[in-house]
């Protein structure tokens, strides 16, 4: 995620033993017993990542659990962003005089059925894409791109996007991802100047699409 988010951004990316890291009391307590080995591991690998990427920041390296929606909460005067996907797990973190917001995703190559494209896209988007040289799994880049537009939003705005409330454009050659927010979510977000365009980027590996973007102070 390094090459995908500005220098004002710290980020870790998980190794091998911090899937079975340790967890601080407080975000122990966000975990049900119920939880699941993988929930367990992913939860870990992304608390353990963002006490690192908080320590990159030259802040504390303190809990950080979760609200009541499952975001992470992060100390004050700090904005930041965890993903995973299975084998993979980032957190970025950025001081909030620096960048108003951060997100990003991570998301294996698949393929998506038509019910999942008609959930996540809109037509125009699928249109996009079809158009895009076929050797990229466009179809992950989109949902990824995606995911982070709305990891940026909810900080910011207080509230949540549904799939089709973005409308995304995908550049292949700059490797720059554009969403504009659809107006009537502007129009009833809570705050007076929610962002209606937000630029990100992405790159695709060779099994993992990750995606970024931040927005800046006002």
């Amino acid at each position: 995620m390094r090459d995908l988010l500005p220098p004002e951004v710290a980020v870790a990316v998980a190794g091998g033993d911090d899937w079975a890291g340790k967890l601080l009391p407080a975000e122990l307590a966000c975990l049900s017993e119920r939880a699941v080995q993988r929930r367990r591991r992913d939860f870990t690998a992304g608390r353990v990542c963002a006490r690192r990427a908080l320590t990159r920041l030259g802040v504390p390296a303190v809990a950080v659990p979760s609200a009541p929606d499952r975001s992470p909460v992060w100390p004050a005067g700090v904005v930041g962003t965890i993903t995973h996907t299975p084998g993979y797990c980032a957190a970025a973190v950025a001081r909030a005089d620096e960048i108003r917001s951060v997100g990003m995703d991570a998301e294996r190559h698949r393929e998506l059925n038509a019910g999942v494209r008609r959930l996540i896209g809109l037509p125009e988007e699928w249109d996009d894409c079809a158009r895009l040289p076929d050797t990229v799994p466009w179809a992950a880049v989109l949902f990824s791109a995606k995911e982070t537009i709305y990891k940026v939003w909810h900080p910011v705005v207080g509230t949540w996007l549904d799939f089709h409330d973005a409308r995304v454009e995908l550049d292949p050659d700059s490797g720059l991802s554009t969403a504009r927010i659809a107006p009537a979510r502007l129009d009833a977000a809570p705050v007076p100047d929610p962002p209606a365009t937000v630029t990100g980027r992405f790159t695709v590996d060779a099994d993992v699409v990750r995606t970024a973007a931040v927005l800046l102070p006002r």
